[in-house]
């Protein structure tokens, strides 16, 4: 069982929270499914014995999946953002998420299949947008915004120019 904590991330799902947090346990490090509740009564969107919440922690994060019902929507106001250190690295988290039912956006964006968004974000485009000289920062934005998947080569030749 995860210990309650101060503050932790709430998850809306319609009925899938179990299968959402079993998916982002495999895929990231430092990521565990624990304890399942029950609902005790018949509740707006279920029945007694349904499970209503899961608890899970995600790369160090603890969240709650609340099975909630329908009609309630993530939305790209939140997002994770995953910060990777290789191409490979980079690539299999957002193929993990595209390819099991997932949708690609721009600029290293995507949503799983359940609607939430995540951010797959190399830390090489992150230190090109630190880049003390204007004109480097410039070249490695202007590369991340052709782009969906981050690839890093890519911005590393915007970096030298």
């Amino acid at each position: 069982m995860i210990q309650a904590e101060k503050n932790r991330i709430c998850l809306w799902y319609d009925g899938d929270a179990e299968e959402a947090a079993r998916f982002y346990a495999s895929l990231f490090p430092d990521s565990r499914v624990g304890a399942l509740f029950y609902a005790p009564t018949d509740f707006p969107s279920g029945k007694q014995g349904d499970l209503l919440t899961v608890e899970f922690v995600l790369m160090g994060i603890p969240c709650l999946g609340l099975n909630g019902g329908p009609g309630v929507n993530h939305s790209w106001a939140f997002s994770f953002q995953i910060a990777t250190e290789t191409q490979a690295e980079t690539d299999r988290y957002w193929h993990a998420i595209i390819d099991n039912g997932g949708q690609a956006s721009e600029c290293g964006w995507c949503q799983d299949k359940w609607g939430l968004s995540w951010q797959i974000t190399p830390l090489a485009l992150t230190q090109a947008l630190a880049d003390p000289d204007p004109a480097v920062a410039r070249r490695a934005f202007e590369a991340m915004m052709q782009m969906g998947k981050i690839d890093i080569a890519r911005i590393e030749a915007a970096r030298r120019g």
